[in-house]
Order: structure tokens, then sequence, then C-alpha cells
């Protein structure tokens, strides 16, 4: 594995750590909120920027329905980042807080909240039909194949993505992306780690889903193209 690969790789375990991070909020502390936000828009620059020739070929070559879906996710995400980051820096309290305009409070913190939420389904759709890409990477670590190891990853993939079903009721995700509550509502006796973990498994559920809904359109794309 080269190392501009294992680079890119590495930025896109950050951002993953950084969306995660990013979801407490209040369960944290709002100056870690900014920090860790500031801190995901470089990593998000610094993955396109490796990911530059994907861009520059954007509008070469035919699309077929799988390329439509992953260009349409690419497009969404840059829009609720740019959503997340002009609304985060309009509501600062402490990295931009000189550049604060009050009077758009309540607008910021609803585009806010529907970027952050909107961003955190679509990164994780994005994992999802990439995810071949991890397993392929996984499957080059071990010497030989092995139909065991991949019958219990599909074992632990498929508890998990149950278990995220629970989670996304318990933590009212549907709810938030739909803009059906305006506000998040944290129970700070609760440890940090069971709220992450929680997303941990919505994230797998999307992903989950994405990763076999993409290999479909992958079979459909390739019956059309013969």
């Amino acid at each position: 594995m080269n190392k501009r690969l294992m680079f890119r790789i590495f930025i896109d375990i950050c951002m993953t750590v950084c969306l995660l991070l990013l979801m407490p909020y209040s369960l944290l502390s709002e100056t870690a909120h900014e920090w860790i936000g500031m801190a995901m828009l470089v990593l998000f620059l610094a993955h396109h920027f490796f990911n530059i020739k994907w861009l520059h070929n954007i509008t070469k070559g035919r699309y077929q329905i799988f390329r439509v879906v992953q260009t349409l996710l690419v497009a969404a995400m840059i829009v609720l980042m740019a959503g997340s980051m002009v609304s985060g820096i309009l509501l600062s309290n402490h990295l931009f807080k000189a550049v604060r305009v009050v009077k758009l409070s309540a607008w910021a913190r609803q585009v806010h909240m529907f970027c952050a939420y909107w961003g955190f389904a679509v990164m994780s759709a994005h994992l999802g039909i990439h995810w071949n890409i991890v397993v392929n990477m996984t499957g080059r670590l071990f010497k030989k194949p092995s139909a065991v190891r991949r019958y219990i990853a599909r074992f632990v993939a498929i508890i998990a993505a149950g278990y995220g079903i629970y989670a996304a009721d318990k933590r009212q995700i549907p709810d938030y992306l739909l803009m059906k509550n305006h506000f998040v509502f944290y129970d700070y006796t609760e440890s940090v780690v069971f709220f992450i973990a929680d997303y941990i498994a919505v994230m797998i559920l999307i992903a989950f889903v994405s990763y076999y809904l993409g290999i479909k359109l992958r079979n459909i794309s390739y019956k059309r193209a013969v």
C-alpha cells in the first residue's frame, strides 16, 4: 500500500472521528465543538485535494446510475459542509465571536442543525457505497481469504446495523432530519461514550444499507453498459 493512499485513509478516519465528536455538542463543550468543526473543515478540504483527480474527471465519461448517485452524494456533502461552516461561524461564541450576527442566530441555528444531521447521514451513505474499498484493503492484510472471517464480519455488521435502528429511534434522528424537532435535547447525566456509541451504530446502519444499495446500482450500471 503506497504512502499517499495510506495518508488518504488516515484523513478519512480522522474525518469520521470528527463527525462523531461533533454530534454530542453540549456534552463536550462549545469551545471543543468549534475547534473540532474547524478540524473537520481542514480535513474535508484535504480529502478533496487528494481526490482532485476525481473532481477533474467529473465532466468526462458516461454517467451510469451508480456514478450519478455517487456524484450527487459528493455535491450534497459540499453544500451541507458549506452550510454547517457558515452557520457555525455566525453562531460562534468563541473562535469567531467577533463576526457573530445576533439577529441571524435563530436562522443560523436551524441551518446548522439541518446541515449537521443531513451531513451525518450523507457522509455515512458516502462511506457505505465506498465500503468495498475498505473490504478489499482489509483482505490484503491476510494471506488467504477466509469464509469464516467473512461471515463473522457480516454477522457483526448485521447486529450493529440492527441496533442502529433502535439507536436512531432512541436519539430521534429521523425527527431531526425532517426538522420536526428544532432543538437538540441532551441528557447531561449520560456518558458521552454511550451517546457516541449510538451514533456509531446509526452510522453503521446507514453505511450498511448504502453498501448493499451500491452493489445493486453497480450491477445495474454494468448490465446497461454491456
